[in-house]
């Protein structure tokens, strides 16, 4: 139905919230020497970004240690949605959290470069609300991806396919004061969720100027794939008026093309 609907409607631009693309070890012809040993240029690239960013945090470590665990500590004490929202997470003492997923360490049969990039803005605290570290195929489907993959040969040739994710685009919503901590994480909750849809609808209707007619008001509240459907078109909405982030070369925006607006 999807490649008939776009045509329909002569569509130019699809946002799916799943990777678009390979990673460096399904498309690599190299002889492999190993995970540890990885010859590729880019997984290079973005496994020296986080050695340096690591050593770096263990130089402040044992140059101040009490001044270093002082910050820390007060952190952890900060209420993130009114003051790390604006630093990156590399901007600040890195948390246990963060390091362990740095020493963890990028795989390049499970990771892109953006995966990296999203760690680095958005890993923690902010993905706690959702319990979410964010890995490219970590909650994906290998067979739906094969699938969609599939698909994309019969979509027509002037469609143009993008990729964002719901819980960053909340995320951005919540960095803006479009939404509250509290309601993300009512959306969470069996009991509160429906409440919560109804009113990240009603903010983003008068936030964002975006009307909507009260029959798909109640599809949005009752059916959380339609809801989720309708977050991601916000990435595509800001794409047409030029409102997105500015991805850096290294994460490869051109192979991914990920989309994540800015509502300030």
């Amino acid at each position: 139905a999807l490649p008939q609907w776009t045509k329909d409607y002569e569509l130019k631009m699809f946002v799916v919230d799943k990777p678009l693309e390979l990673t460096h070890c399904d498309i690599c012809t190299l002889e492999c020497p190993g995970l540890k040993n990885c010859a590729d240029e880019d997984v290079i690239e973005i496994r020296n970004k986080i050695s340096n960013l690591l050593v770096e945090d263990q130089k402040r470590y044992q140059d101040h240690p009490k001044e270093y665990e002082r910050a820390r500590l007060k952190n952890q004490e900060i209420n993130f949605s009114e003051n790390v929202l604006g630093q990156e997470t590399s901007e600040h003492i890195l948390s246990k959290a963060f390091k362990r997923r740095l020493k963890k360490g990028y795989l390049p049969y499970w990771n892109r470069p953006v995966d990296f990039w999203i760690w680095l803005n958005y890993y923690d605290p902010l993905m706690k609300l959702f319990n979410n570290s964010f890995d490219s195929f970590g909650d994906t489907s290998l067979k739906l991806f094969s699938r969609f993959n599939y698909l994309k040969r019969h979509f027509h040739k002037d469609l143009t396919f993008y990729e964002s994710n719901v819980h960053l685009v909340l995320i951005e919503l919540l960095r803006s004061k479009i939404l509250t901590k509290n309601t993300l994480l009512n959306l969470r909750d069996m009991e509160f969720g429906v409440f919560a849809r109804q009113t990240i609808l009603e903010a983003i209707e008068e936030d964002l100027n975006i009307f909507i007619y009260d029959k798909d008001f109640e599809m949005l509240v009752k059916y959380p794939k339609a809801f989720e459907s309708f977050v991601l078109s916000l990435a595509g909405v800001k794409n047409v008026l030029g409102e997105v982030k500015d991805i850096p070369k290294w994460a490869q925006w051109k192979k991914t093309k990920y989309l994540l607006p800015n509502f300030c």
